[in-house]
């Protein structure tokens, strides 16, 4: 039976990417080699790296300003690595504190220089994304985490800033169309949107390399990446190509356009079940909904297992809430079709008749 994929990271791909890439790792390209063996200095490889970065460069808009690099570690790196980078000694930065990831975030840019936090809704167990702040102008940038995976809230448009914004697209990267005027530095975990885990997809602006001063370790340092075309180590071979068949798939399907009325409709057809359905309830702020990470909890606590099993018995899988929520996260990436959804919805409504 097939098995409907809510989890929230590592998450679903495309059925025809996993089927392409299964088989390069038997043969890829007719070389008689498995791309899992392959040496990243090969013209081979060099051309799933040109082809990756172009396909970001097309789907996302991103022209020679920025550069478009490929990295390891995933965002959690970037927390240190994006501060490390583009803060001077002491030098003030301003963050917004939506969820986990953006306080961990903070912390680290502790590290490098004065981070300020404009505005939080902790308090709240951040069930909404604060939007009364003003940035200061003489902040080095604004960091902000697009989308909440564990609490469900997205930023539905991104503020204007005086000063470039540094911004954790990890869980919606590539979900819709943005504008990369606003943007200093974009980078991304794979393994929600874009491809699988073990690549991160960072994309800076070119006249912010260096801004630090500081004299940084090699793989920490942006430029030298940039220089060396993200081949200054050996990059994460596999889950590049993989990155680069998605944005294959992003793009054969419409691009970020085509793929933000997809993500809406599913979004839409399963919000509505949670606020029609008597046995469940929304956790966030209605205007800051997530269009990828839908959590909601049962009316009554008593029904969180019983859901669970009749979820499992429809091969439904991931839809466990995170310990900080609780009750349900159904997580519904680009990659994830309709059908899954409304599969979801159905076993909602069936519970209802059976337990209302």
């Amino acid at each position: 039976m097939k098995k409907h994929n809510f989890s929230a990271g590592p998450a679903i791909l495309p059925q025809s990417v996993m089927q392409e890439a299964s088989q390069a790792c038997l043969d890829f390209n007719g070389m008689g080699m498995s791309i899992l063996e392959i040496s990243h200095r090969s013209k081979e490889f060099d051309a799933v790296a040109l082809e990756a970065e172009a396909l970001v460069r097309e789907i996302g808009g991103f022209d020679d300003r920025f550069a478009v690099l490929f990295l390891s570690g995933g965002a959690s790196t970037q927390f240190a690595m994006a501060p490390m980078n583009l803060l001077k000694e002491g030098e003030k930065t301003a963050y917004v504190d939506t969820g986990t990831w953006a306080s961990k975030a903070f912390k680290e840019a502790k590290h490098f220089g004065s981070p300020e936090v404009l505005a939080s809704s902790k308090e709240a167990n951040y069930n909404f994304i604060p939007k009364d702040y003003t940035v200061p102008a003489d902040a080095a940038y604004l960091h902000l985490t697009s989308n909440n995976t564990i609490f469900g809230t997205q930023l539905q448009q991104f503020p204007t800033s005086p000063v470039p914004i540094v911004c954790d697209m990890s869980s919606d990267m590539f979900s819709r169309p943005f504008d990369v005027e606003q943007f200093g530095l974009i980078y991304a975990g794979a393994q929600k949107n874009i491809g699988p885990a073990g690549v991160t997809l960072v994309i800076v602006r070119k006249d912010l390399l260096g801004r630090s001063g500081r004299k940084l370790p090699s793989m920490m340092d942006y430029q030298i990446h940039a220089d060396n075309g993200s081949m200054f180590n050996t990059p994460p071979v596999f889950p590049l190509y993989v990155l680069m068949l998605t944005l294959r798939w992003l793009k054969a399907n419409g691009g970020l356009s085509a793929i933000q009325q997809k993500n809406e409709a599913k979004a839409a057809i399963l919000y509505n079940e949670i606020d029609d359905n008597p046995l469940f309830k929304g956790t966030v702020a209605v205007e800051d909904r997530s269009r990828m990470n839908v959590c909601f909890l049962p009316v009554n606590p008593d029904h969180e297992a019983p859901f669970m099993a009749a979820a499992k018995a429809a091969g439904i899988d991931g839809i466990k809430g995170h310990r900080s929520v609780g009750g349900f996260r159904a997580s519904i990436y680009n990659a994830m079709p309709q059908e899954s959804v409304q599969v979801l919805v159905d076993v909602m409504r069936e519970f209802a008749k059976q337990n209302g």
